[in-house]
């Protein structure tokens, strides 16, 4: 199709848009919901584009329900398996994350409008809203993946958005040893320090694996065990039969209901568990998992971010102490070094794979 055939669809997409949305603005006044937003688009269609070929017309009704009741662009991006993350930029632009490795691609937004539309279907079935009041928004889709949307003025090129894929068939330890994520001797240690409930630590930076490796590494638990997790956005996809699933809350507009993970940590102690998982420590619920490890919940889980294996018991201790207890550093130390047994540092590799790259022994 040339250029200026394609700039004919658009048009005529825009105009037949328009046409929609007055009928469903009728339609809705007058009580009728007897047609479906796709008949309606055919319908819409039949009278606006006659003139063209079937093919064409079928393309342009594709389109125009894809922008309607679909996620416009996104769409195919969504659909396609070996896309990892979705990333938009303000300007409209459309980047893909397959096998570790970030590529623009060929879909892109027409307009601050159109983008502002797709953001609007995606967050409306979660009941969630982005607005100048609440700029951002972090939320979980029905398949599980997460979305992140931030608008302007925070975003002074206009709306961006980011969506992380989640895949139902997490990568097990075997299939994490032929990728080359870690070795044979790195998972059997790994495992055996599982399966005897000491804990672990998994640090890393963004998009290094984390989360991934938790996954595959819970698997070695204990299969008669209870585990509790908590998440800010369900991740983990454990395999055992004896697992609760804990997510936070945000806030609600009028600045009530918030759940942290501090919260669902606190009442995952109450709900009898051999193994608490967290899917990420970021703030103060460090301090709580201390404290849980030291009073005999061992053989915790959990992920931070960090450059290194030490770098991430240091950063455990300054999230500790945005508890506001005012515990001495020392004192959290000794928590900390009592509490967490191993310390397994994952990287991204220039290649886009992921590897891990330490694994610390922590003494008392």
């Amino acid at each position: 199709m040339s250029g200026a055939e394609d700039e004919r669809l658009v048009e005529l997409a825009t105009v037949i848009h328009r046409d929609l949305a007055e009928s469903r603005r009728a339609a809705i006044g007058s009580g009728r919901r007897d047609v479906t937003v796709e008949q309606a688009i055919r319908q819409a269609v039949a009278e606006r584009a006659s003139v063209l070929a079937e093919p064409t017309r079928e393309e342009l009704a594709e389109r125009i329900s894809r922008d309607t009741i679909g996620l416009g662009p996104l769409e195919d991006l969504l659909d396609d398996p070996d896309v990892e993350e979705v990333m938009v930029n303000g300007g409209g632009e459309v980047y893909v994350e397959r096998s570790g490795r970030i590529e623009q691609a060929d879909a892109a937004f027409t307009g601050e409008e159109e983008l502002r539309n797709t953001i609007e279907r995606i967050l409306a079935p979660l009941g969630r809203r982005v607005d100048e009041l609440s700029p951002m928004v972090d939320a979980r889709l029905a398949d599980g993946s997460r979305v992140n949307v931030i608008i302007p003025p925070l975003a002074v090129d206009g709306p961006v958005v980011s969506i992380r894929r989640f895949s139902m068939n997490r990568p097990g330890p075997e299939k994490l040893i032929s990728t080359g994520t870690l070795t044979e001797a790195e998972c059997e240690r790994l495992a055996d320090a599982i399966g005897a409930h000491r804990s672990l630590l998994i640090s890393g930076g963004t998009g290094s694996g984390k989360t991934t490796l938790l996954n595959a590494l819970a698997t070695c638990s204990d299969p008669s065990g209870r585990g509790v997790t908590g998440e800010d956005a369900a991740e983990l996809n454990l395999h055992q039969p004896h697992v609760v699933r804990l997510e936070s809350r945000p806030a609600s507009i009028e600045g009530r209901g918030e759940v942290t993970i501090r919260d669902l940590l606190r009442n995952s102690l109450r709900m009898r568990p051999d193994r608490i998982i967290i899917g990420e420590v970021r703030g103060p619920e460090a301090l709580d998992l201390l404290t849980a490890l030291n009073t005999g919940h061992d053989g915790a889980l959990s992920t931070v971010h960090a450059s290194s294996a030490e770098d991430a018991l240091a950063r455990i201790e300054v999230l500790s102490l945005m508890a506001g207890l005012g515990l001495p550093l020392d004192v959290i130390g000794v928590q900390l070094r009592r509490g967490i047994d191993l310390v397994c540092h994952i990287s991204r590799q220039p290649d886009g794979s992921r590897k891990v790259t330490e694994i610390m022994e922590v003494g008392p």
